[in-house]
């Protein structure tokens, strides 16, 4: 009796106690807001606004430049990129593929995710990579062919304690 009235108490916290709030998600898409995306063609033209009646305040030339999807109307997403500019795109224009910017100094590239383990690549500032895993600290990265681990603070690409599989 006193196990099943135990379990009883235990049910009813868990169900009726109040859950942790997942973060904002796009009304079109469900999908986390903000989250960190890739361009998918080498000319982008970025709007004041959502649709092509909207003056273009800049033009991203480079396939794969990581951005923020901040939000989401319709066919479009309003996007911040690595300065923090923000402007629109069409959702055609954007890929789901995780991919990172090298900021700061020349960033030394492990074999292993330990900074005692063999350098296999010296990565120089606004070089583009892609970002295959991340545990929160290090993250394995992809440069010109060349796979290795690099800390999360170092580029541009990832939230602060992050992970991916």
């Amino acid at each position: 009796m006193k196990r099943s009235f135990a379990l009883l108490v235990f049910f009813v916290l868990f169900f009726l106690a109040p859950q942790p709030e997942a973060g904002p998600t796009g009304s079109e898409t469900g999908l986390p807001l903000p989250r960190f995306v890739s361009l998918s063609s080498d000319k982008v033209n970025v709007r004041a606004g959502p649709g092509t009646r909207y003056p273009i305040k800049w033009v991203f030339v480079r396939e794969g430049w990581p951005v923020e999807v901040v939000e989401e109307y319709e066919l479009w997403r309003q996007i911040r990129d690595i300065d923090g500019s923000i402007g629109w795109v069409h959702r055609n224009l954007i890929s789901s593929r995780r991919t990172l910017i090298i900021t700061g100094d020349v960033r030394a590239v492990y074999e292993d995710p330990d900074e005692s383990s063999p350098v296999v690549l010296l990565a120089e500032p606004g070089v583009v990579g892609k970002l295959e895993e991340c545990d929160a600290r290090w993250c394995e990265i992809e440069i010109a062919g060349i796979t290795g681990w690099l800390m999360a603070s170092q580029f541009y690409g990832v939230y602060e304690n992050e992970k991916i599989r």
